[in-house]
């Protein structure tokens, strides 16, 4: 069965799945996005509103420190949008990054502690999801924004979208559920759009892309 959205609505997140695995996949994803930047790409929109490619990344890598931050144990303090410079030592930055998450989630038993997550207090192992979710939907807008959504793995979003339903409440939106409304998509939507049009982007969203001038002479 689909829902107006195209979201499946008979499925559900495995509770006594490792979500490690799928963290990690997310993680090196927007890893690769970040260090396949050209300069000329930091200053494109993207889905995500009122963020630049510049302001995203920072995000992102706010996003991969936090992951690690909360299976620690250690609060995560609230983000701040990084100043990038330049891509070489942003792709540099972001690999270290990666490498932190990877460590503090190594241990079994953070999996079955009580963790305080961006979407509250949960479990170890539903707090790797709800990373992983915020990892995916941001390689989709990094992708989107540079011409690369072809390119994304779609294996992590699939495994997401249940998920999604699941810890992001269609209402109510904004505050503590930093998403806008839901967008709908049919019911033959791709894994990513579906995700996207859940957490709030367009699906059909595209760069701004100047009009070239009629060659003159």
């Amino acid at each position: 069965m689909v829902d107006p959205t195209g979201v499946p609505s008979d499925t559900t997140h495995p509770p006594d799945a490792d979500p490690r695995p799928l963290l990690h996949r997310a993680a090196d994803q927007v890893v690769a996005l970040l260090a396949a930047l050209a300069p000329d790409d930091l200053h494109r929109p993207t889905p995500c509103h009122g963020l630049d490619v510049r302001a995203l990344g920072g995000h992102v890598l706010g996003a991969l420190r936090g992951a690690a931050l909360v299976a620690t144990g250690r609060p995560v303090p609230a983000r701040p949008v990084l100043v990038l410079g330049a891509v070489p030592v942003l792709a540099a930055r972001a690999r270290a990054d990666r490498d932190r998450l990877v460590a503090a989630w190594s241990d079994d038993a953070v999996l079955v502690r009580r963790l305080h997550s961006p979407l509250g207090t949960v479990s170890g192992r539903e707090a790797a999801v709800v990373h992983a979710l915020e990892l995916v939907v941001h390689a989709w807008d990094l992708a989107t924004a540079v011409g690369r959504a072809e390119e994304l793995d779609a294996a992590p979003a699939a495994a997401l979208v249940p998920a999604a339903v699941e810890f992001v409440p269609a209402r109510p939106r904004g505050g503590r559920v930093p998403y806008g409304p839901v967008v709908p998509v049919p019911p033959d939507a791709c894994p990513y759009e579906r995700l996207a049009g859940w957490l709030g982007r367009d699906p059909a969203w595209s760069p701004w892309v100047p009009a070239t001038p009629p060659p003159t002479g």
